[in-house]
């Protein structure tokens, strides 16, 4: 049996920065990030460096919970999704031809029939690898701009009874052609076999669709589901759907708990563990020496604005932290709205330490409390390695502190120490993402 490799995808988002907010002020980072060719840059290097693939999250509005204004947010340079990620991928599916290739799309927003043949466009125009980062969106603010307003916003739990709906509907309709299904026989005049086109009459408590879908059987059959889902119906959802479960932990032990509730919840639902691959978020930080690597930490984290941390905190939890003193520890604060699971999540990371909300809104402007992997090329190979075989992870989410020299360093150092290892793959096998995730 072959041995168990790394999974790595790379976290991108079109706009000022990812997850270290500090990023854009970097004297080595590009801000061309409204520019084509920053974009087809990016998955020309994560190509050749073979990571499974790339995806986009994405931010659907300006946040203004803190303050109730999104002046902080955007004036200091936060984390924001600037352009459409699908035009962006389908450019990027142009100049590659293996990594995998995902989009941040919400359910909440968005009819069945409309996700299947943008996705199922995507899948064609790449060959084979397209994916669906599937999200629900808590944001009120999000929702206002979808036309939603706070009366009808919904909550958590049916988020997330009308995703599996959703979710479920595309797939029908990416299924509604049998693979064989397009003939274009110009001889005998059969353009297709209509008998093996079908409508899907898909008719649930929240969504309705009856097909079939326009677009043919793509050569994956459907894109590759991802999902990031925190709280405990967001697992379930996670367990259910997602081939890729992309989650932010804050150490070796959270992602080993995490990991062990995640491959519990897939076998409930039916599910080979093994298909349920879970890649938490890191941050590499490499320099020629362990010496030089720390300074470069401590140089890029103090670029972080600390009210800009705040501002973040809040977006991310839906909670306006300005009302709260800044030296009350995390601990002490009860929040009634917003997204619960997120506030969980950054105390999960917090309350060993004790932290204040002004010392926890720094640190998680810095990386969103995930691990910052600081050292030589075989120091984060070293720490990958030990997250992995420790059964905390199945790969790893990578962001970026610097763009796009994080992911050129790593490409270029990191990538060669766990193909060394027999840790990481040297080439692709296979024709899409399924494949390759799966090889």
């Amino acid at each position: 049996m072959a041995k168990k490799q790394i999974r790595l995808v790379a976290f991108l988002l079109s706009g000022p920065t990812s997850h270290h907010h500090g990023m854009w002020r970097h004297p080595e980072t590009d801000n061309g990030f409204l520019d084509p060719e920053y974009y087809e840059h990016i998955a020309r290097v994560l190509e050749r460096g073979c990571f499974d693939g790339l995806f986009f999250a994405d931010v659907l509005a300006l946040s203004d919970f803190y303050k109730g204004s999104y002046h902080t947010l955007l004036s200091r340079g936060g984390q924001m999704g600037m352009l459409d990620p699908i035009p962006l991928l389908s450019m990027m599916a142009r100049v590659t031809q293996h990594i995998g290739l995902a989009a941040t799309i919400s359910t909440s927003f968005n009819k069945p029939f409309n996700l299947a043949r943008v996705l199922g466009t995507l899948d064609f125009i790449s060959h084979g690898r397209a994916a669906w980062n599937v999200v629900t969106t808590s944001s009120r603010t999000q929702h206002r701009n979808y036309g939603v307003d706070d009366e009808n916003f919904v909550p958590t739990n049916i988020r997330y009874d009308q995703a599996d709906e959703v979710v479920d509907a595309c797939c029908k309709l990416w299924e509604s052609w049998e693979p064989d299904a397009l003939i274009i026989d110009k001889a005998s005049g059969v353009f297709a076999d209509a008998s093996k086109v079908h409508r899907i009459d898909y008719a649930g408590k929240w969504v309705k669709s009856q097909g079939p879908l326009t677009v043919p059987r793509s050569p994956q059959g459907r894109p590759v589901i991802m999902q990031a889902g925190s709280s405990p119906r967001g697992r379930d959802f996670g367990a259910k759907w997602g081939e890729i479960i992309f989650t932010l932990q804050h150490g070796k032990a959270d992602m080993q708990d995490y990991r062990a509730d995640m491959r519990e919840r897939a076998a409930k639902f039916g599910r080979n563990p093994d298909d349920c691959r879970i890649l938490v978020s890191v941050d590499p930080i490499i320099g020629e020496t362990r010496a030089i690597a720390e300074a470069k930490r401590d140089y890029i984290n103090d670029l972080v604005d600390p009210e800009l941390g705040l501002a973040l905190v809040s977006a991310h939890t839906g909670t306006d932290f300005s009302r709260y003193p800044l030296d009350q520890k995390l601990t002490e604060i009860e929040i009634t709205e917003g997204s619960r699971g997120s506030f969980d999540v950054i105390l999960q990371g917090t309350k060993s330490a004790g932290l204040t909300l002004g010392e926890v809104a720094k640190r998680f402007a810095t990386s969103e409390l995930c691990p910052q992997l600081v050292g030589t090329p075989a120091d984060i190979a070293d720490q990958m390695q030990d997250f992995f075989e420790a059964g905390a992870c199945d790969g790893f989410v990578l962001t970026p502190t610097v763009f796009p020299a994080t992911f050129e360093q790593f490409a270029r150092s990191v990538v060669p120490e766990l193909q060394a290892r027999g840790l990481f793959r040297t080439k692709y096998t296979g024709k899409t993402f399924r494949e390759n995730l799966q090889s």
